[in-house]
């Protein structure tokens, strides 16, 4: 798992990182501001931004005494062509059949067709 994608979801997968990344989408904070909603210490805190960091979700500043965590968002724009792939490929799929199905109900309901149905698995 060495590509940058990989290491976006799998940092991205655990629910307290998660919840860091929304809160730093709203601002930079401290490791200490960042630990305070969590039952946890601010030692885990920090290697749980260590992960963020290797992903290249977060990036760390030193600005007097204070070191405020920032959130990378240009990493999302990886994520998001990604996604956005297969969406579309879902998409196409999906629309080719709503075709195929719209084209079936025309033609169960046109009383011109005086075709029988068949069931399946029955001989033409």
């Amino acid at each position: 798992m060495d590509d940058q994608l990989s290491r976006v979801f799998s940092a991205l997968a655990d629910p307290i990182r998660r919840d860091m990344v929304a809160r730093l989408a709203v601002g930079d904070a401290t490791v200490n501001e960042l630990a305070e909603p969590y039952s946890v210490t601010v030692q885990a805190v920090s290697k749980h931004l260590k992960v963020l960091e290797d992903a290249g979700l977060v990036s760390r500043s030193k600005q007097a005494q204070r070191r405020p965590v920032h959130l990378e968002a240009e990493v999302f724009d990886l994520m998001t062509k990604w996604i956005e792939r297969y969406r579309q490929e879902a998409e196409q799929r999906y629309q080719r059949l709503d075709a195929v199905l719209a084209e079936m109900a025309v033609e169960d309901t046109d009383p011109a067709s005086n075709r029988v149905p068949r069931v399946r698995g029955e001989a033409s």
